[in-house]
């Protein structure tokens, strides 16, 4: 339908759960970023300074004391070497945070594009219902005005026109639920496409407009239920989790660094870029954690807990996928068998309200008769809307379970 699809594409520009979650995959992408810069690369850094100072001379073997000014500016230069992998590991584990996020947007838009269409069809099928409902309503209160008038001449009892308003009442209880639940559904559609509810301005959805499509599978590669974006997020988590490791393990060797300066110093200004006022200094240190209580072989243990943990969830959340699909597959074929014995029940209320009518025109049978068959077929109809409706649903469910791979 192309008011369903019109409303999906409102909903992807509107909805704030999806827009929050793209603000979110930029920032662990400028994150990364972020991280490459300070890793991969040596860090420079300018540094200008003046200071008017006070020395004591017998640091130096003298007397009394000298009161001067000290100017400097120099630019230095420093940078980590990645010996033992640490810094590797570091940029894999925020890579998969980025991974994360992407899949877990991903999620959302599967998610959000599905519940615009069950919500959209949702809202189109209580509408046929309604209005199904309100054509049974008035077939038959023709029947009570007519078992009322027949009462009159004493054609039928008493019992009969009380059971007659017995059935007009149950048909007349339908339908303020569906009328609660047509709103809900139109109230729910209208969040999703980023409306007020009360401002909203919804298409007419026609249930007839809405077609599935032509072949639907009997079974499903499990290729595709790895494309669903919660497997791949938990993928990236646990991608995570095992670059973690590497993180705490590298932290247990020497970090080697490298760092060096040039610039001025000088005690008057204007002699501070002079080639006398030149200083410089290069440096390498290695530092190799000794004694710290035990919290790196602590945080190591933990990162691979993590890891285990992450691990479990993974497995949970591809059982849990094939489950799914398992579900929808099995709901579609229940729903096609379903269906096609309710289309042949409405086809068969039909041909009997067809030949009840020319019967009636022959003067065979009353027009109570004519009117018993018609409310057998509208609600034939009314059951048949029902499980249309249904099977829409489980359609949507299976190419969420699997991801929204299937073509």
């Amino acid at each position: 339908s192309r008011e369903i699809n019109r409303l999906v594409e409102k909903g992807i520009a509107n909805n704030p759960n999806l827009q929050s979650l793209q603000a979110t995959l930029k920032e662990a992408e400028e994150t990364l970023r972020a991280t490459e810069g300070s890793l991969l690369f040596p860090s420079f850094n300018l540094a200008l300074g003046g200071a008017r100072q006070r020395f004591a001379n017998s640091t130096i073997g003298g007397t009394g004391t000298d009161i001067f000014n000290l100017f400097n500016t120099s630019v230095n230069v420093s940078y980590v070497f990645d010996v033992f992998g640490g810094n590797h590991r570091q940029l894999e584990a925020t890579a998969a945070a980025v991974d994360y996020a992407h899949y877990t947007m991903e999620g959302a838009y599967l998610s959000l594009t599905a519940n615009i269409v069950t919500t959209a069809m949702a809202v189109a099928s209580f509408d046929k219902q309604i209005r199904l409902t309100d054509e049974l309503i008035h077939l038959s209160e023709k029947q009570l005005q007519i078992m009322n008038e027949q009462f009159q001449l004493g054609g039928v009892s008493q019992s009969d026109i009380l059971s007659q308003q017995n059935a007009l009442a149950a048909l007349r209880a339908q339908k303020p639920p569906l009328q609660k639940n047509w709103f809900m559904a139109r109230h729910a559609l209208a969040v999703l496409v980023g409306d007020l509810p009360s401002e909203s301005q919804l298409p007419v959805l026609h249930l007839q407009a809405i077609h599935l499509p032509h072949r639907l599978p009997v079974s499903v590669p499990s290729r595709l239920v790895r494309v669903r974006p919660d497997i791949q997020a938990q993928e990236a988590l646990l991608h995570q989790a095992s670059a973690n490791i590497g993180v705490a393990t590298a932290n247990l060797f020497p970090q080697v660094s490298l760092n060096s300066g040039y610039g001025w110093a000088a005690t008057v200004a204007n002699q501070l870029l002079s080639h006398t006022a030149a200083t410089w200094s290069v440096g390498a240190a290695i530092a190799q954690p000794l004694f710290n209580g035990g919290a790196l072989l602590a945080t190591k243990r933990a990162k691979v807990a993590a890891f285990e943990s992450a691990y479990a969830l993974y497995r949970q959340t591809v059982l849990q996928a094939f489950g799914n699909v398992a579900d929808s597959l099995r709901a579609l074929e229940t729903d096609a068998r379903y269906l096609r014995t309710q289309e042949e029940a409405e086809q068969a209320t039909k041909q009997i309200w067809q030949l009840t009518q020319k019967q009636y025109q022959l003067g065979g049978v009353s027009e109570l008769a004519v009117l018993a068959s018609a409310i057998q077929y509208r609600q034939a109809m009314l059951n048949r809307v029902q499980i249309e409706a249904l099977r829409y649903n489980d359609t949507v469910a299976l190419f969420q379970a699997v991801g929204g791979g299937l073509h």
